[in-house]
């Protein structure tokens, strides 16, 4: 090997064959991966194409966290000629790795971080000194590599939304929400901070997705965006307003009444009301900022029971009794709640709801 790279590494056996540990500069990981992936043939290819949408976010994730971003290793096969130099006899597994410069180098996990890397330098070349883990696996003719990507994924499991939310320090949107969980009895007491969905015995009424998403929805703001001191404190408000104004709440919280069986009594118990109100409450911003809280007094006065089935079967739950939570079903059930307290129906809000009249009436 005249022209190779060499790296400080650490030496491992698994299933009997030899793998290897190193610290690369990110200014060699765009040079290293030059193989164009998207033209290796799907028999060969060890991921899915590349899903370029999702390499911004990761950009910016770098570049706006400079002194606290993170990185998991990176797990490529070398097709070339690796050699192990051991550092002593008392240190075998310590040593060099080199690699021949004519390998081909193809990423079985993070193909992803080294697109977003790659874009980071563009922008900040003095990034290029800090280092990233990578694990090399030898597999000469690249033939082991899509079992290594199934392999690798077989297990993973992702965490859910809540647990997301939940261990975010950086995102506004999750701050506020985390904090009107703390702020809140009500949310404070039932709302659980890692499921996505509630089982029928739990003894909870929210799950903190639904908190995310319905403040999400209430200022119309997203994951990642920038939310100013006024739509903080009408967030912070509008909740404070909506929990004394829900009567059934307000039984749970005295103890008349079970988490579960309000589930099974009431549509107040699930995501589809909290996102329908996220709808309600934004509509109130824009165009009543300054008596939204009169409007939202009248939400004591309206049936949420699930037998009220002329008011939402077919908006909050289905024929069969099913919440069905998406985003027609929000929809739909936020221009019943619209309708109920005396606010018109947007445009685009009036054709979803004569299709949904048609529909009902053809059916």
């Amino acid at each position: 090997m005249n022209f190779s790279y060499t790296f400080p590494a650490l030496r491992g056996i698994q299933a009997g064959r030899e793998f290897y540990t190193v610290m690369c500069p990110l200014r060699l990981i765009p040079k290293i991966f030059l193989f164009d992936e998207d033209e290796i043939p799907v028999e060969h290819r060890a991921q899915r194409l590349m899903n370029r949408s999702r390499i911004p976010d990761i950009t910016n994730y770098i570049l706006e966290n400079p002194k606290d971003y993170i990185f998991s290793s990176l797990t490529a096969s070398v097709d070339g000629t690796m050699r192990f130099k051991e550092a002593s006899d008392e240190m075998k597994d310590i040593g060099q790795l080199t690699i021949s410069l004519d390998s081909k180098f193809l990423i079985n996990d993070g193909q992803h971080r080294r697109a977003a890397i790659e874009e980071a330098l563009r922008i900040s070349p003095e990034l290029g000194d800090e280092t990233i883990s990578v694990v090399f696996f030898h597999d000469l003719g690249l033939t082991r590599s899509q079992q290594m990507f199934s392999d690798l994924n077989r297990h993973a499991v992702n965490t859910t939304s809540s647990i997301g939310i939940l261990y975010d320090h950086r995102d506004q949107l999750s701050l506020i929400t985390k904090s009107l969980i703390s702020g809140i009895p009500l949310l404070e007491r039932y709302t659980d901070r890692e499921k996505v969905s509630l089982s029928k015995n739990s003894p909870k009424l929210f799950a903190l997705n639904h908190v995310f998403n319905t403040t999400s929805r209430l200022i119309n703001k997203r994951k990642g965006e920038i939310i100013s001191e006024q739509e903080k404190e009408f967030v912070t408000e509008f909740w404070e307003h909506l929990c004394v104004s829900i009567p059934e709440w307000q039984e749970v919280i005295k103890k008349k009444l079970s988490p579960r069986e309000l589930r099974i009594q009431s549509i107040v118990a699930h995501g589809i009301f909290l996102e329908s109100l996220g709808i309600v409450g934004y509509y109130l911003y824009r165009y009543h900022p300054d008596e939204w809280q009169s409007y939202i007094k009248k939400l004591k006065n309206i049936d949420w029971s699930r037998e009220n089935k002329e008011d939402w079967q077919g908006r909050a739950y289905s024929n069969t009794g099913r919440i069905n939570k998406n985003g027609e079903t929000i929809q739909l059930t936020a221009n019943l709640i619209k309708s109920k307290i005396a606010l018109p129906l947007t445009e685009q809000e009036q054709k979803i709801e004569s299709k949904f009249k048609e529909a009902s009436l053809n059916g």
